[in-house]
């Protein structure tokens, strides 16, 4: 139930409450009989008991709700701590590839290439990037194999992933 529908419902309540004690009051000085008066005041009662149950439910959502927030805003920091980590692995990774690389004597552009196979792009993909046609691509893919006695990109990936993988 929306926050509006509960102030709405409890305001129905109350009313009925109030209009219930209005007429136990006018009933009582007629000398309504005692039947009469219990029913109304069971009326009354089941509509304090509907005001309360609304009321606790809403303060419960409440707490959820802040709950939830407050376990929302320690995962982002979580979050953030991991993704500034990951930062300075990946930094490091990189930086350690590209030593790699030039031990290779890989030319500027072989690198980037290299960077993109391992990153999982095709030729295709890497050719548009570079702004080159899939055919230079594909000959800069074939000197980095040649230059660093690799067969091919799944030998260049396991190259530099190999280590990192805990084994089972």
């Amino acid at each position: 139930m929306k926050i509006k529908e509960k102030y709405f419902f409890v305001l129905i309540l109350v009313s009925i409450l109030i209009l219930v004690i209005i007429d136990l009051i006018s009933d009582s000085k007629e000398g309504a009989q005692n039947w009469h008066l219990t029913i109304e005041a069971l009326m009354g009662l089941m509509s304090i008991v509907g005001i309360f149950f609304v009321i606790k439910n809403s303060l419960e959502t409440n707490k959820k709700l802040n709950n939830e927030r407050e376990s929302f805003s320690n995962f982002k920091v979580e979050a953030e701590k991991w993704r500034e980590q990951s930062r300075i692995f990946a930094l490091g990774l990189s930086q350690s590839i590209d030593q790699q690389l030039t031990v290779w004597n890989l030319s500027v552009a072989e690198k980037e290439v290299s960077f993109l196979l391992l990153k999982g792009l095709s030729l295709k993909e890497i050719a548009d990037i570079r702004n080159t046609t899939e055919k230079t691509a594909r000959a800069q893919s074939a000197a980095i194999y040649s230059k660093s006695g690799l067969s091919g990109r799944s030998e260049l990936a396991a190259f530099f992933l190999e280590d990192l993988l805990v084994p089972n």
